[in-house]
């Protein structure tokens, strides 16, 4: 099974996966845009466990959906690494697609959430599947 590594700017924080992403994606809500600076933040999903070595400093968001979103983030360099659905941490952890080791072998976003607020100089694959807001 692949193993795939993805680091903060300094490299203090790291995370390893495991296996095939579950999905990639990009978020376009006004929290990710803020979270990462971006015009949305692209992410990949993949199965626990994993392993992260480092300290990290952690945010709690709540969704529009109710959800709470456990970000990680590096306390040094301030790099937003990895996050986790609260309840769900042992069905997936979902890593940034910029901080990988190894990004060309990743494939490409196939879904894109909160479409809605998508900037209109953004441009999708055309098989991605689109929603408007979160799925929940």
């Amino acid at each position: 099974m692949e193993t795939r590594s993805a680091a903060c700017s300094c490299g203090q924080l790291r995370i390893e996966v495991r296996g095939e992403p579950r999905g990639v994606g990009v978020c376009h809500c006004l929290a990710c845009q803020r979270r990462t600076g971006s015009a949305f933040a692209a992410l990949a999903s993949f199965t626990p466990p994993y392993q992260v070595t480092g300290e990290a400093t952690e945010y709690v968001r709540q969704g529009d959906q109710g959800a709470r979103f456990r970000f990680r983030f590096c306390p040094v360099c301030g790099t937003n690494l990895f996050h986790t659905e609260e309840g769900f941490e042992a069905r997936s952890v979902s890593v940034a697609l910029g901080a990988f080791d190894d990004q060309a072998d990743l494939p490409p976003p196939q879904v894109s959430v909160y479409d809605s607020r998508r900037h209109p100089w953004v441009q999708l694959l055309p098989d991605a599947q689109v929603f408007d807001r979160d799925p929940g």
